[in-house]
């Protein structure tokens, strides 16, 4: 008689989910579960939306997988995850443009049309993580530069992403990568 193996490769591992659920009271903030785990999230400022547009402040309603990510190299060391990760340059913009042909794209400085800089001021962007929200099946006008981030002060409203502690942040990394998806209900 053969016996089977339980195997342990990750590869074999079935994809886990990222469940994010509007606060009770608060439309502006959430409970993310992952597995057992419970945490705090700041979301957009207009709350969670079905019908996501450019500039509306909405966290969209959704399944996303998880692409990759950026990280401030001069605030942030190495990140332990298996999602590819890329150190944000000076020059590294997000164009928010519909009308542009790199719409909900990476772009580089100077860029003309509307965009946002991935390096900025406050520490939102120090861990950013690309979601396939109008990613791989863009529409234009459909919101743009949805990211899984760092929560501001008081988990202030974000602009329609996802954010966390830093602390938080860094205590999902390891369990997350290309197959990871975050759903907001």
């Amino acid at each position: 008689m053969t016996r089977s193996r339980k195997t342990t490769d990750k590869s074999h591992r079935k994809s886990e989910t990222i469940l994010v659920r509007r606060a009770p009271g608060k439309a502006t903030q959430a409970i993310l579960q992952y597995g057992p785990l419970r945490l705090r999230a700041a979301l957009g400022r207009s709350g969670i939306t079905s019908v996501k547009r450019e500039g509306d402040g909405a966290t969209p309603r959704a399944a996303m997988r998880l692409i990759a990510g950026y990280r401030r190299g001069d605030r942030m060391g190495a990140l332990k995850t298996a999602l590819p990760v890329q150190r944000i340059g000076k020059d590294m913009l997000w164009c928010d443009a519909p009308g542009h042909p790199a719409y909900n794209r990476p772009v580089r400085a100077p860029f003309v049309a509307s965009h946002e800089k991935l390096t900025r001021n406050d520490r939102s962007y120090d861990v950013c993580i690309v979601m396939d929200w109008n990613v791989t099946s863009r529409r234009r006008g459909c919101g743009s530069a949805i990211f899984f981030h760092i929560a501001r002060e008081g988990y202030a409203p974000t602009e329609g992403c996802v954010a966390l502690s830093p602390a938080d942040m860094r205590r999902l990394l390891p369990f997350l990568d290309t197959r990871t998806v975050l759903t907001v209900l």
